[in-house]
């Protein structure tokens, strides 16, 4: 079966290794483009905004490419699509240029109330027919590829018959759209969850991979917390080099959110990805001007 979203994939340019855009990091970050290939920001902080925010904005997309990561669309809910905001971060992705746009594959509001927190959906075929669907309009409003991605979660929902890799294959397939594929969220629902992240890898639909997350997470007694707020751990790193060496990848992003180190520690964990990166997949690194001899 044809994809429109495989052959856009194919044309999307190589960002390389990038940063999330947090305004704690923003001076930073400006003055290290030598060392971050682009820059990933939460759209619900620039929408129709000026001020501080704006000039960030403008900062940021005068020295590198940018790509939003929303968390407010709530594909998953059962409230109606948020035209409104579909329609204004539209208008963000062309001012800024953005290749793709992504979101979370959860549900983050109830009968118009948001919950701040990314919640899991029940892993059924009625669940995937209405993300897929959502999933259908909410790129026809935008008008650029989407991306989901998989979340961390604590708790297997009610009414879930399926595994969850066929769950985001169906979803994929049926709304054609891509995955943003976060290695830590893989490695800490194994843990929590009792499974195997290579195997669950495996069962993806790798070839829709466009962009990944790295990113670290605590642990409270038995449990790991995604906090993105620790550094990457060497499992994570694995578990990215096993992507890389089984499908083209156009962008990974370490994402660091709280508790931030010495900004050269956080340089030090891209440089990392870098070379993991160019070990096995380096047209993903060259293109950026990035590839530094070890």
């Amino acid at each position: 079966m044809s994809s429109e979203f495989l052959a856009a994939k194919a044309r999307m340019p190589n960002l390389g290794i990038g940063l999330g855009l947090r305004r704690e990091l923003a001076t930073q970050i400006f003055a290290s483009s030598a060392s971050i290939d682009w820059l990933e920001l939460v759209p619900e902080n620039y929408m129709n905004l000026g001020g501080h925010a704006r000039s960030r904005l403008d900062q940021a997309k005068s020295k590198f490419p940018l790509v939003t990561h929303g968390v407010n669309l709530s594909i998953g809910s059962t409230d109606e699509l948020n035209n409104e905001y579909l329609h204004s971060l539209s208008q963000l992705l062309d001012y800024i240029d953005a290749p793709w746009w992504s979101d979370h594959l959860c549900f983050t509001s109830v009968s118009g109330s948001y919950m701040h927190d990314l919640l899991p959906l029940p892993l059924s075929a009625e669940a995937v027919n209405h993300v897929a669907s959502r999933a259908k309009s909410a790129q026809e409003i935008v008008g650029r590829p989407m991306l989901l991605e998989n979340i961390s979660y604590y708790m297997h929902m009610p009414d879930s018959h399926l595994q969850e890799t066929d769950f985001i294959c169906k979803i994929m397939d049926s709304a054609d759209c891509g995955l943003l594929l976060d290695v830590n969220n893989v490695y800490v629902n194994s843990v929590n969850l009792n499974f195997d992240p290579y195997k669950f890898i495996d069962e993806l639909p790798l070839e829709r991979v466009v962009q990944m997350h790295v990113a670290g997470h605590s642990r409270r007694d038995d449990l790991l917390i995604d906090t993105h707020g620790a550094a990457v751990i060497e499992p994570v790193y694995q578990l990215l080099e096993y992507v890389l060496m089984r499908t083209e990848v156009k962008a990974i992003l370490l994402e660091r959110d709280q508790n931030y180190p010495d900004f050269e520690d956080l340089l030090k964990e891209l440089e990392e990805i870098r070379s993991i990166a160019r070990r096995v997949q380096p047209a993903l690194v060259a293109k950026s001007g990035l590839c530094k001899s070890a």
